[in-house]
């Protein structure tokens, strides 16, 4: 019998949470391959703020090594290219018009070997945020059956589930590396 305060699946919702940063913070990635998501840590100065690029142009891959970005207003081309230069991503766009061209540069081992690095980076964070998750409810059932509301049994089988849970995201935290790391690594 589980009480208002303990929620497994808020427990699993959190966990998943962290999951989908990972997911995020992978695809920004560059593994040599083109995709969209590279740009979306790119913010542009437009219209007196900062904007994410995906709000001022359409991103597409029309070939597995290239981006294009459509920009909308005409007078916002140059600031996109700024962004796109100033972004360190090491890519330089070839403007025609509003369409600017981003030719995606070969990895060499070197570099793949330091994606790699960022990649398990950003897999600990991940799987540190899963286990924040995991502390939090324990000590919520640890305070639960001191003040009477669950039983020690209770206690026992919640805390199982918890693990249970916990132990399933990190999985998946591996798993979602292991993919990334592949991915980086023979392109």
């Amino acid at each position: 019998m589980a009480t208002a305060n303990y929620d497994l699946n808020e427990i699993k919702r959190r966990m998943h949470g962290a999951i989908q940063v990972l997911k995020q913070e992978l695809a920004g990635l560059r593994t040599g391959r083109a995709s969209p998501g590279m740009l979306d840590p790119v913010q542009v100065e437009a219209y007196g703020t900062h904007m994410p690029l995906n709000q001022l142009a359409t991103i597409s891959v029309p070939e597995p090594r290239m981006l294009a970005v459509q920009v909308w207003d005409k007078s916002m081309v140059h600031a996109v290219e700024k962004a796109i230069i100033n972004s360190n991503l090491g890519l330089n766009p070839a403007t025609e018009g509003q369409v600017l061209r981003l030719r995606i540069p070969e990895l060499n081992q070197e570099r793949r070997k330091e994606m790699v690095k960022i990649a398990h980076k950003y897999a600990e964070s991940a799987r540190v945020a899963v286990r924040h998750v995991r502390r939090d409810a324990l000590d919520l059932l640890k305070k639960l059956e001191k003040d009477g509301k669950i039983s020690e049994d209770d206690h026992t089988r919640m805390s199982a589930e918890v693990q249970k849970a916990t132990d399933e995201l990190v999985a998946e935290v591996d798993r979602t590396l292991a993919g990334k790391e592949r991915e980086i690594m023979t392109v």
